[in-house]
Parts: structure tokens; sequence; C-alpha cells
């Protein structure tokens, strides 16, 4: 490995120079590609990935399969009516149900339609005919939406055999809607208007990844000292002040990953095309604090479990964590208690409402005051602990757990 520090004939090439722990660090950064990767070129393709990965930002061309045991003119006209839905691929016809259940079971195809002998004359007839959709419900996401566009489609061929009987006793096309349809719906999205996943899946998703790296690169900065035998030399180079040693090693990656947030900021809202409400300075003022808590946060892990190789492992389930206690995927307020309360020791959790405060709703800097202050908790809590910190490198220079 580069740059051990454990040997006492071996002077690393930053030491003599002057220059303390930020010119120290820069060369480990620089000299290593390891830091180059995590801090620079994944963030980077997590942007890329975020802004490109929705594109529409539509569920568009969902595979399913058909069963038309009827195979006559009414069947087919539904079915043509299907594959018409942009939301469909009808991707195969199957010879029975069992077939499509299985495919279905494999993931095949998300759902399929079921059209039953003698469709059409019963349809004719008036008795009942019946038509049966079947969708995967395991994904949530995708099973909602084959489900809502399966209604849609086939709200016309409900009304139809009501709509030709009373056409034939002389109703009128309005009178006909009339009792069709004795309520409309006015529906309106808020927020998002033409009900499109990047809108409000983009962001929190890439800062919830975003927020794994910013652990681990935090982490690893700090914890590689005392595994390779390097924290006195770091400690040195401070003269022996842990807040300057940390902050001379963190700055340089709260600047990238500061610069790499607003970035991401910019290329989401303004080439994405994100709806924003709010302001922009608010925003970023956010996000700045929200990098500072999420390296705070991974001081405090190592503080308080300081083994590289054990602490990584919380870091990254503490941070895959997030994209639940979130609220993301789930409201938190349906939550257990207990798990309501642990949210609130995220800043994940902080930075995901206030951003939908003030990306939905234009709230100002009263609205986010509670949730920016806790955020900026975390640092000053990570600050209350350096003394440990500073025992740990100084007394303890190998990886073993405490």
């Amino acid at each position: 490995m580069d740059n051990i520090c454990n040997d006492a004939r071996v002077t690393p090439p930053w030491e003599g120079q002057g220059g303390g722990p930020l010119l120290r660090e820069l060369h480990r950064m620089t000299s290593r590609r390891i830091y180059l990767v995590a801090a620079v070129v994944l963030p980077l393709f997590l942007i890329a990935f975020m802004a490109t990965i929705f594109g529409t930002g539509q569920m568009e061309h969902i595979p399913i399969g058909v069963v038309d045991a009827d195979n006559t003119a009414s069947s087919r006209s539904v079915v043509r009516n299907i594959a018409a839905v942009p939301t469909f691929e009808v991707l195969h016809h199957y010879a029975d149900d069992a077939a499509a259940r299985a495919a279905v079971q494999r993931k095949d195809i998300y759902g399929y339609l079921s059209i039953p002998p003698r469709f059409e004359a019963y349809m004719l007839r008036g008795e009942g005919a019946t038509l049966s959709y079947y969708y995967h419900y395991a994904l949530l996401a995708v099973g909602g939406e084959v489900m809502s566009a399966f209604e849609q489609a086939l709200i016309p061929v409900r009304m139809a055999p009501i709509v030709v009987e009373a056409v034939t006793l002389g109703a009128t096309e309005e009178s006909i809607e009339t009792f069709l349809l004795p309520m409309t719906s006015d529906d309106h999205a808020l927020y998002n208007p033409s009900l499109n996943y990047s809108t409000y899946l983009t962001l929190p998703i890439f800062y919830i990844m975003f927020q794994i790296l910013v652990l681990l690169v935090t982490l690893y900065a700090i914890g590689s000292e005392r595994k390779e035998g390097c924290s006195h030399s770091w400690l040195a180079s401070a003269h022996g002040n842990i807040l300057v040693a940390l902050t001379g090693k963190l700055l340089p990656y709260t600047l990238l990953f500061i610069c790499e947030a607003l970035l991401a900021n910019v290329v989401f809202f303004y080439w994405v095309g994100i709806p924003f409400a709010g302001d922009m300075c608010l925003f970023s003022l956010l996000t700045v604090i929200f990098v500072l808590a999420t390296q705070s946060v991974a001081v405090l892990l190592y503080t308080l479990l300081p083994a590289l190789s054990f602490v990584i492992s919380i870091v990254s389930m503490v941070g895959s964590l997030g994209a639940t206690l979130s609220g993301l995927t789930f409201p938190l307020p349906a939550m257990h208690p207990i798990v309501q309360y642990a949210a609130l020791l995220f800043p994940v959790r902080h930075f995901t409402v206030a951003m939908q405060q003030i990306v939905y709703s234009d709230a100002g800097f009263a609205a986010c005051f509670s949730s920016l202050a806790v955020l900026c908790l975390f640092p000053l809590v990570a600050l209350l602990l350096l003394p440990r910190l500073r025992r740990i490198l100084h007394v303890c220079p190998h990886d073993t757990l405490e």
C-alpha cells in the first residue's frame, strides 16, 4: 500500500514542507487512485446516471400478454385497444391462463388480459361477459401502473353494451353520458402534473446514493490513517491539534462533494427540467449543510467504532437505510413509532423533508429552519467527541475494535 508510515526509516514526502494536514491530505488524494474513483468518478457517474435513468419519466412499453379464448371480432378489437395503450407492449399471445400465469411468475411479462370463450356472444346478449386481467404486484410501482392502465383501457369496453342498448331505446348521447357518469372528477396532481417519475424520484435517490459515497470516503480517509499506522504523523502535521488535523484532512473532500452536489442541482433543475418552485440559494445552503452533516456522521461512527473494516459495513447499512427512513419509499408516519424516532438520527431524512418543502411548495427559511437546525447538530456532536478521536489515533495505532 502507498505511503505506509509505520516504518521509521521511511520519511513521507509531505514532512518537512510546512504544509500541515491540508497539504499532506492533498498529496494522499492525488497519489491514490481509490480517492479519484470514489470522490470524483463515482459522483460524476451518479449524476449522469440519475439524469438519464428515467428516460421520458413515464412507464412505457411494459411487457404484457394476452389470452384470447374467444378469437372473435370483438375480442380482437379489445386486444387492439390494449395494444394501443402507451403503457403496454403486448409481448406474447398465450394459449391458456396457466401459460400466461407462469410467464408472470417468471417476470417475462408483468400482467396479462384473459378473454373467455363466447365473450362476444355474451356481450351482444347482455348476459354479463367477463374480462379478467392479472398483474404482478410484488413490484408495487410496476403493478400499480399496470393495474391503472388496464382499468382505463377497459372502461370503453365495459360501457359499450350499455351504450348500445340505450341507443336502441332512443336515448341521446348526452343522456347516456349523464346516466353512465353521474359524477365527473377533476384531478389535479399537485407539484407533478405530468405524473413524471423523474420529478419526485431523481433528486432524492441521487442524494441517498450520494450520501453513501460521502460516508465511505470520509470514513476511509480517517480510518486508513490508523490502519496504516500513520495517525501519529497525521496528528504531528497539525502539532497535535485534532481539530486542525481533522479540518485539514476533510476540507478537500468537503469542497469536492459540495461542488459535485451543486453541479447535480444545476443538472437536475436546468437540464433534466425538474420543476423547482423555491429559492435556489436556500436549497444550495441546505445542500452544503447536508454534506457537512453526512461527513460528521462518518466521524461519529468511526469515533464510536474505531475499526475500519467493521465500521465500513455499518456505514453501508446506515446509508442504505436512508432510502427507507427518508420517507421516499413508504410514508414515515405509517411506520412503527420506534422507527420514526430512529429516522431522526439520519441526516438524509431531514434533508428530504426540507428539500420537498423548498422544491415543491416554495417554502422559505422559516419553514425549513427545524430541519436545518437538526442538520447543524450533527457537526456539533462530532466536535464534542473529538477528544476521544484524538485518544484513539494517538494511543491505539492498530485497526482493532475497542
